[in-house]
């Protein structure tokens, strides 16, 4: 059974010749760059500075691989839509995420944060639709859930799931308060028990266009 807390840091990667062998299974973590990403991945680890938190959201500008074991991995996506960069930069990003959402074999599912204060954006619905189109499993953290009532968070929850895919699924969660770990830890070992789908897909973030 995979163990979370064996997670080691593998690489970064600015562009897919970066990029480990593209063999084994990997689960990618999305959201906007003010979501928890990082916290989210530390949480479940069980470390503190697995994955680099900052308190400039944004500064995660490449794609970063974390090792488990027998070929499986966590894949930390640079954060979209708030870091203050030029355009140049913005536009990199696009191309080679595009390019890994695209072409990356081992990606068996793809676990999307959203601040569970604040409603799906452009970009939360764009990966969800995406995921359906390609037929990724996507599991949604409502992120930073400590911050509302139990009633609040159960409102969002439910509001959030009534709009889902079939493919899609949601429940909340929080680094702080250790909610929802479990739960996220028996997606993710579904998805790497599960068949990887040998099928190209088509990136999302060219219909986002410059943000």
């Amino acid at each position: 059974m995979t163990s979370f807390q064996t997670a080691s840091f593998i690489t970064s990667a600015s562009n897919m010749d970066q990029c480990p062998e593209d063999t084994g299974v990997e689960v990618a973590f999305s959201g906007r760059s003010n979501a928890g990403k990082s916290s989210a991945i530390n949480a479940l680890t069980r470390q503190t500075r697995l994955a680099r938190t900052s308190k400039t959201p944004g500064r995660t500008q490449l794609i970063n691989f974390f090792g488990l074991r027998d070929g499986e991995r966590i894949v930390d996506l640079p954060g979209y839509g708030y870091a203050k960069v030029p355009m140049s930069v913005k536009d990199h990003w696009q191309q080679h995420l595009s390019e890994y959402l695209r072409t990356r074999q081992s990606l068996v599912g793809m676990i999307l944060l959203v601040d569970i204060r604040h409603p799906l954006k452009e970009f939360d619905e764009t990966m969800i639709t995406w995921s359906q189109d390609n037929d990724l499993p996507l599991h949604i953290l409502l992120t930073k859930a400590d911050k509302l009532k139990r009633g609040a968070q159960q409102n969002q929850l439910l509001g959030v799931r009534k709009g889902l895919p079939a493919n899609a699924s949601v429940q909340v969660f929080s680094a702080t308060r250790k909610l929802g770990i479990e739960e996220l830890e028996q997606v993710l070992r579904d998805w790497f028990r599960g068949n990887q789908d040998d099928g190209k897909k088509e990136g999302p973030w060219s219909s986002l266009g410059r943000v």
